[in-house]
């Protein structure tokens, strides 16, 4: 089938259609210049700089200042012996000043340990029967074999 003897004219309903839709003025764009809530149900948004951390993630970059910042003391203490001595050994300064450090890092990771410890093992379960109660510890082995599966329990 060919449409080429075929237009559309002025009476035609489709052509009718067309022109009516587009006789229409429409805006091509639209500005809104209310505005906006300081305070909303949004979810919030990342901002510029350092990425959002989680609360663990947070904590422990606090507690990488703060041993950083232990360090530079007991450098420095070290170092305010060592001059004030004029003859200290830096051995001896070492372990005199380094050994709480340790000591503090080695309990802290046995409290980390005890810690998953506990939260590995399973709760405790409790239960309470009124009446008699019966224990059946026996067990069933069965064996499937055959291409006609038979099924023999041997219990």
């Amino acid at each position: 089938m060919s449409n080429e003897g075929y237009q559309l004219g002025a009476t035609d309903p489709a052509r009718r259609l067309i022109n009516e839709a587009f006789a229409i003025e429409r805006p091509t764009s639209f500005r809104d210049d209310t505005p906006l809530p300081v305070v909303g149900a949004a979810p919030p948004v990342a901002q510029p700089g350092r990425p959002p951390m989680s609360q663990k993630a947070t904590d422990a970059s606090a507690l990488m200042l703060a041993g950083g910042a232990m360090t530079v003391m007991v450098g420095g203490g070290a170092s305010l012996v060592m001059l004030a001595s004029g003859y200290a050994d830096p051995t001896v300064c070492a372990i005199i000043l380094g050994g709480p450090a340790v000591l503090v890092l080695a309990v802290s990771r046995l409290a980390r340990r005890a810690k998953e410890v506990v939260e590995a093992a399973p709760a405790p379960q409790h239960h309470h029967y009124s009446g008699d109660v019966t224990i059946d510890q026996r067990s069933i082995n069965s064996q499937t074999r055959g291409v006609i599966a038979n099924t023999r329990n041997q219990g």
